[in-house]
């Protein structure tokens, strides 16, 4: 497009040459990128995908008559959400060919995401698995109406149907998600404790202290990528889990460092081979106890873990 470049506005890569931010148009992306971005993100499940659907949104932004748009936030999403849509329908052949469990890019986040309750639990590691047994549309409309609070004819202009449509979709939506999503929310302060444990547990490799912290029903899923080796199938109770925990890390132990971050809003390790990221662990707590480990290998899903992404709603 004319008078563009390339660039999306506020990307780590620069800014545009359409203007600064004194410019209507950029001042208005700027402006909502995060939650954009976050917007993206929650669809995708993949920070690459996500910034990619940020520069398809800015190209097709900076052609909209201004004048004409009531609610720039609103319409921002709505095109953010087309683009969206279009690659999670790519993505998901992408993933039928994908080598072992796929898991969503863990990203670094502040705290300030930790704080808004709703957008962490939206953006934590065992929610956007749950996300991902929805339809395209589905996990739209669920998204965009009970994590952004969208108006229902706001949601219909995004996904392309009708308000009354759009309705029974969320239902069914919600419906769904509530029969799979975690038990219930859990602090930040509970997820820590946990978490605290499971990492004394690791460094030690002491398969008693892992069992104490285990549910009985814990599941371990590896994204390896078919780079790294990782379980190429979800190992299931306390026993299995700890056993294997214990003798990978025996292996290792000496050349391993376990890092305490915050990773999609929620207390996470990081583990460090000889200095290197080699893998990103998030964690699901129920009642104190770990019943979901996500460890990422991947080392193409491990960029966004170095430096901090801005999430908002």
């Amino acid at each position: 497009m004319a008078g563009t470049s390339p660039t999306v506005p506020g990307d780590r890569g620069g800014s545009t040459n359409k203007g600064g931010p004194s410019d209507p148009a950029t001042a208005a992306f700027l402006a909502h990128r995060n939650l954009l971005f976050t917007v993206a993100y929650e669809l995708l499940g993949s920070a690459a995908d996500a910034e990619d659907v940020l520069q398809e949104s800015w190209l097709r932004w900076v052609g909209v008559d201004l004048d004409a748009v009531r609610d720039q936030r609103a319409y921002l999403v709505q095109i953010t959400t087309r683009q969206a849509l279009s690659r999670l329908r790519t993505l998901g052949r992408r993933k039928e060919s994908y080598v072992g469990p796929w898991l969503p890019e863990p990203l670094l986040t502040a705290p300030d995401v930790a704080e808004d309750v709703e957008l962490a639990d939206s953006v934590s590691m065992a929610m956007m698995l749950v996300l991902e047994t929805l339809g395209p549309t589905e996990r739209a409309v669920f998204v965009l109406r009970e994590v952004f609070d969208l108006e229902y004819d706001e949601i219909a202009q995004a996904v392309d149907k009708s308000s009354a449509a759009v309705r029974q979709i969320a239902h069914r939506a919600r419906a769904h998600v509530a029969a799979r999503r975690p038990r219930g929310v859990v602090s930040p302060a509970e997820t820590r404790g946990a978490l605290d444990a499971f990492q004394r547990a690791v460094e030690t490799g002491d398969l008693q202290s892992l069992l104490d912290i285990l549910a009985p029903d814990v599941v371990l899923l590896g994204d390896g990528g078919g780079v790294r080796q990782a379980v190429p199938r979800p190992i299931v109770g306390a026993d299995k889990v700890a056993r294997l925990l214990a003798a990978g890390l025996g292996r290792i132990a000496a050349a391993v460092s376990v890092q305490p971050v915050q990773v999609n809003g929620y207390p996470a390790l990081v583990l460090r081979l000889d200095g290197e990221i080699d893998s990103v662990v998030a964690v699901r707590i129920d009642d104190g106890l770990v019943t979901g480990l996500y460890a990422v290998r991947n080392p193409e899903k491990l960029s966004h873990i170095e430096q901090e992404t801005a999430l908002r709603r």
